[in-house]
């Protein structure tokens, strides 16, 4: 890394986040009349997935995805007029289907419960939605999208899909010394040794890089931690990547560098175009 992206990375890392001359909202802190007035004005209705109870490694809690998310989303009600619904903390997992956690492994099943609670925010008024995930894109985010999708053409609501993976820049990858990662890793660990300290045990965080070479061919290869020593796909301990390597600071610039990039994407799409004439909700 050269002295100017060094010092690039941190003046975006620490830069603080603007509050609004409008801050946004919790809709759940709301009373009824003021969230009747809140929805129908905010220029983004946020509704946040964070896995609640997902495998990170024997070092981080369960609640990773989710902790992140609630981060998040604190940051983009004290910058921006938004509302933020309750959030939806259990999903489809597969790749993580074969240890602890809470998980709606009938994807069709939770496909219906999005797009219900969607449905819902539409007819209270939401103009945008904005469907914020934790957890990456081609995992957790590929029903989202379809929720998306759907409620676009439905309702002809403008949407939007933020998955961990779309936040992610160069900047970060700058932080690891890791060769490579993506699950409960050195960025991982790091971000929450600055959020949640006391829930994360580096006495038992390994490097694992698992048993499957790096994919060098064009397609979708769906990942899988599998608890099967027969599988080529075996984690022994749910990690890929070097989470000895984390450090709360690499964790508090992570997060600065996510939460800039939610923020640019929601002011972005805040202004996305609305349907004259949409079908009534």
């Amino acid at each position: 890394m050269t002295p100017r992206q060094a010092a690039s990375l941190l003046a975006i890392a620490l830069a603080p986040v603007a509050t609004a001359a409008t801050p946004g909202a919790f809709l759940g802190d709301l009373t009824w009349p003021e969230a009747e007035a809140r929805l129908r004005d905010a220029p983004v209705v946020v509704l946040p997935f964070g896995p609640a109870a997902k495998e990170h490694g024997p070092q981080l809690p369960l609640n990773a995805d989710a902790k992140v998310m609630e981060y998040l989303c604190q940051r983009a009600v004290e910058a921006q007029p938004v509302i933020v619904a309750p959030p939806i903390a259990h999903g489809w997992l597969p790749a993580f289907r074969q240890f602890p956690g809470t998980e709606v492994a009938d994807a069709t099943v939770f496909i219906r419960y999005v797009q219900e609670v969607a449905q819902s925010l539409i007819r209270g008024g939401a103009r945008r939605i904005a469907f914020l995930n934790t957890s990456i894109s081609l995992a957790g985010g590929l029903p989202l999208a379809i929720v998306a999708r759907d409620i676009r053409e439905q309702t002809r609501t403008p949407t939007l899909v933020v998955s961990w993976d779309d936040l992610e820049t160069p900047e970060i990858r700058a932080l690891e010394s890791q060769p490579r990662g993506g699950h409960a890793d050195e960025i991982e660990t790091s971000i929450h040794l600055f959020l949640q300290p006391q829930l994360v045990h580096m006495d038992k965080a390994v490097a694992d890089y698992g048993s499957e070479e790096a994919q060098d061919y064009p397609g979708y290869q769906p990942g899988l931690l599998s608890r099967d020593p027969r599988d080529p796909a075996f984690s022994k301990t749910g990690v890929f990547g070097d989470p000895t390597k984390a450090s709360a600071e690499k964790g508090q610039k992570a997060l600065a560098i996510l939460t800039a990039q939610l923020l640019k994407a929601l002011a972005g799409f805040a202004h996305a175009p609305l349907a004259e004439g949409a079908p009534a909700r």
